[in-house]
C-alpha cells in the first residue's frame, strides 16, 4: 500500500499540513506569550496617552473624560486611580479594595521615583514607567504604570499578567483541537480527491498489466481531456495495433507452422516414397537382370526357352511401366498437379464400360458378376478419374474374389446430410476378409494385406491409394468394410437434379 501512488499522492499534503501544524504549536508555544504580553504593554501605552489627552484638554467636560477613561478600563481590563498632587483622588475605576492597593502602590513609587524596589522595569518615559510586579500574597504578577497626567494630577493602572498566560493556554489548545478536526477532514478530503485524481492513473495500470499478458480486450474508459487522457487514448490505439499485429502474427505463425508440417511430411513421403519404390523396383528388376543375362550366356539354346526368358522380360518390364504410371498419377493428384474437369455423364453407361472391359478377365477367372444399377443415372465428377476409381476397385475385387467367387456391383440412391441427393457404388466380392486392423491403412501407398497373394497377381499397393486422392480430390466419401463372406468397396457421387431417370435394374 505504501508503495501506491494513491498513498503518496495523499500522504504528501498531510505530511504538509502536520509539519505546518507542529511549526505553528512551536512558533505559539515559544512566543505567543511574548506577543501578548508586548500587546497588553502596548495597550497601557495607549491607554497612558488617552488618559494624558483628557487631562490636558480643557474642552472636555467632566463626565467625558469619565466616560473615556471608563471605555479604555473596560476594553484592557485596567483598575485605574487617578489623583491630584495633594492625593486627592479625583477619579477611581477599580473596586474598594483595589483603590486602596493602588493609591499605596502609587505613593509608594512617588516616593521611591528611581525604582529602589523589588520590580522589573518594562518601560521609562519622562511622564510614565510600567513595571512588572508579583504580589507576595496572591503570588500573581501584574503591570502597573504610573505618572503624571499633567502638572497637576497623577495616575495608576494595573492589569494582571494571569490573563496573557491563560489566553495563550486556551489559544494553544483551541488550536490543538481546531488543527486535530482539520487534519482528520484533510486525510479524508485528501484520500477522496487523491482516489479520484489516481482512479484513471490505476485503470491505466491494471490495462497495461493486461496488455502485457497479451490481453487487448480491456480499454481506457476515462473521459478527461488532460494529460492521463490523452494517455488513455493512446494506449487503447496502441492496444488496437498490437491486437492486430498480434493477431497478424500468429497468422503468419500458423501458415508457417502449417507450412513446416507440409515440408515434413513431404520428406516423409519423400523417404517412404523411395523405400516403397526402390522395394517394389527391386524383384522386377533383379527378374529382368537375370533373365537377360541368362540369354547372354545362352543358357539354354532351344527357341522355347529364349522366347519364355524374353516373355518374362516384357511381363516384368510392364509390371515396372504400369506402377510407374500410376505412381505419376498419384503424384499429381497428391500434389494438385492433376485438374479436376468437373461435369455430367451417365454413371450407369460409364460401370457397363468398364465391367465390359474387364470381361476377360472375368472369365479367365471363373468369377460371377451381378450389376445392379439404373438404366441412367447422370452424376456430377470427372469422368475419366471416376472410371479410373471404378477400374481399380473392379480390379481389387477379381484379384481377392474366392470360395463363391461371386462378384457384385450395386448403385443406391440417398440423400446426404447436405440434403442433396447422392448414388453410392458398390463393388463387393466374395473371399477372405480384411482384417479390422488394416481397414483403415488399405488406402495408404504401398500397404500390402496379403503380400504374397498382392506379388502373385502383380499389385503394386497404389491403386486404392489413387482412389482416395480422386475422391479427396472430388470432395466425396468413400469407404469399406466386411461382409460375413467377403469385403464391399464403395464411393458416392453427387446426383444431378431434374434428370430423365427410368426405372429398372439391368
Amino acid at each position: 500500500m505504501r508503495h501506491s501512488i494513491l498513498f503518496r499522492l495523499a500522504a504528501i499534503p498531510v505530511a504538509l499540513l502536520g509539519i505546518a501544524f507542529l511549526l505553528l504549536w512551536t512558533i505559539n508555544n515559544t512566543f505567543l506569550e511574548r506577543f501578548y504580553y508586548q500587546n497588553k504593554v502596548d495597550q497601557i501605552i495607549e491607554c497612558y496617552k488617552t488618559i494624558q489627552y483628557c487631562a490636558n484638554t480643557d474642552s472636555l467636560t467632566e463626565d467625558e473624560i469619565g466616560s473615556a477613561i471608563q471605555q479604555i478600563r473596560d476594553k484592557y481590563n485596567l483598575a485605574i486611580v487617578y489623583a491630584d498632587l495633594s492625593w486627592s483622588v479625583n477619579r477611581v475605576f477599580a473596586s474598594p479594595e483595589e483603590e486602596q492597593m493602588l493609591v499605596k502602590t502609587l505613593q509608594f513609587f512617588v516616593m521611591n521615583p528611581n525604582g529602589n524596589f523589588n520590580a522589573k522595569q518594562i518601560y521609562n518615559s519622562s511622564n510614565m514607567q510600567i513595571y512588572e510586579m508579583e504580589e507576595s500574597q496572591s503570588q500573581t504578577s501584574y503591570l502597573y504604570c504610573w505618572g503624571s497626567a499633567n502638572n497637576s494630577s497623577i495616575f495608576i493602572m494595573r492589569t494582571p499578567l494571569e490573563s496573557i498566560s491563560e489566553s495563550t493556554r486556551i489559544a494553544n489548545r483551541f488550536l490543538l483541537y481546531t488543527g486535530s478536526v482539520i487534519a482528520l477532514l484533510s486525510v479524508m478530503l485528501s484520500l477522496l480527491a487523491t482516489r479520484t485524481m489516481t482512479k484513471p492513473i490505476r485503470q491505466l495500470a491494471l490495462l497495461s498489466e493486461k496488455m502485457a499478458h497479451l490481453d487487448f480486450k480491456e480499454r481506457y474508459q476515462g473521459h478527461g481531456k488532460d494529460e492521463i487522457g490523452t494517455l488513455g487514448l493512446s494506449m487503447n490505439a496502441m492496444a488496437d495495433q498490437l491486437e492486430r499485429s498480434i493477431e497478424e502474427l500468429k497468422t503468419a505463425n500458423a501458415q508457417l507452422k502449417e507450412e513446416i508440417e507440409k515440408k515434413v511430411q513431404i520428406d516423409e513421403m519423400r523417404k517412404e516414397f523411395l523405400s516403397n519404390v526402390s522395394h517394389e523396383l527391386k524383384t522386377p528388376i533383379a527378374l529382368i537382370q537375370g533373365y537377360a543375362e541368362g540369354l547372354q550366356e545362352v543358357v539354354n539354346d532351344d527357341p522355347e526357352s529364349r522366347d519364355y526368358y524374353c516373355d518374362v522380360i516384357v511381363d516384368e518390364a510392364e509390371k515396372m511401366n504400369v506402377m510407374v504410371r500410376k505412381l505419376l498419377t498419384l503424384n499429381h493428384l497428391e500434389f494438385g498437379q492433376d485438374v479436376i474437369e468437373m461435369g455430367e455423364f451417365d454413371l450407369s453407361d460409364l460401370i457397363d464400360s468398364v465391367v465390359h472391359a474387364a470381361n476377360i478377365m472375368i472369365q479367365q477367372k471363373g468369377i460371377r458378376v451381378s450389376v445392379k444399377i439404373p438404366d441412367i443415372c447422370i452424376v456430377k465428377g470427372d469422368e475419366f478419374k471416376i472410371e479410373e476409381v471404378l477400374t481399380n476397385y473392379l480390379s481389387n475385387a477379381l484379384n481377392h474374389a474366392d470360395k463363391e467367387k461371386i462378384m457384385e456391383i450395386v448403385l443406391t440412391k440417398r440423400e446426404g446430410a447436405d440434403g442433396k441427393k447422392r448414388v453410392r457404388v458398390s463393388v463387393r466380392n466374395t473371399g477372405e476378409c480384411i482384417p479390422e486392423e488394416d481397414l483403415e491403412k488399405v488406402w495408404i501407398k504401398f500397404y500390402k494385406v496379403d503380400k504374397a497373394r498382392t506379388r502373385e497377381y502383380g499389385g503394386s499397393g497404389i491403386g486404392l491409394s489413387i482412389v482416395k486422392a480422386i475422391m479427396d480430390s472430388h470432395h466425396q466419401d468413400y469407404g469399406v468394410f466386411n461382409w460375413e463372406n467377403g469385403v464391399e468397396f464403395w464411393f458416392e457421387l453427387e446426383q444431378c437434379e431434374n434428370q430423365d431417370a427410368r426405372e429398372g435394374i439391368r
